[in-house]
């Protein structure tokens, strides 16, 4: 596996966040499935409904409301979207994960059905009741260009 942006966010998430910067979420999964069949998922209800299982360790809740930023970079052609790296405090201890998956997603409304998959990231950590930070790549979640 590796790191994506979703089919229906290609060429959209810019968009989606320009028009509301605190509708990101971050999502962790403890099973995946191949990019190809993930990357085709239009909601995060039908991605949920398949193979990837969402985390459900000790103190684990989505992180929403999350602030979008767009970096406009006229000299290289592109737009980067970041946001702010994330913590769990406390992640697991009495029932604990391995993740496999971060999901950035954006918000259009507060049912999985109506929240859209941005982009997927590689993880590999097992949650063990310590704070778990997830660190943003420093060029930003994803890149269009």
């Amino acid at each position: 596996m590796a790191d994506g942006i979703f089919n229906i966010a290609k060429g959209a998430w810019a968009e989606m966040v320009r028009d509301s910067t605190t509708d990101v979420i971050l999502m962790l999964l403890k099973t995946s499935e191949t990019e190809s069949t993930l990357i085709d998922y239009d909601d995060v209800a039908a991605m949920l409904a398949g193979t990837p299982v969402e985390a459900d360790f000790t103190n684990y809740a989505r992180k929403t409301g999350l602030t979008g930023t767009l970096t406009v970079d006229d000299t290289n052609d592109r737009v980067d979207l970041d946001i702010a790296d994330q913590t769990f405090s406390s992640a697991g201890g009495a029932s604990n994960n391995t993740l496999v998956k971060v999901i950035i997603a954006y918000e259009n409304a507060a049912a999985d059905a109506t929240r859209v998959p941005i982009s997927h990231h590689d993880i590999s950590v097992t949650t063990d009741g310590n704070d778990l930070t997830i660190e943003i790549n420093g060029s930003g979640v994803c890149r269009a260009s």
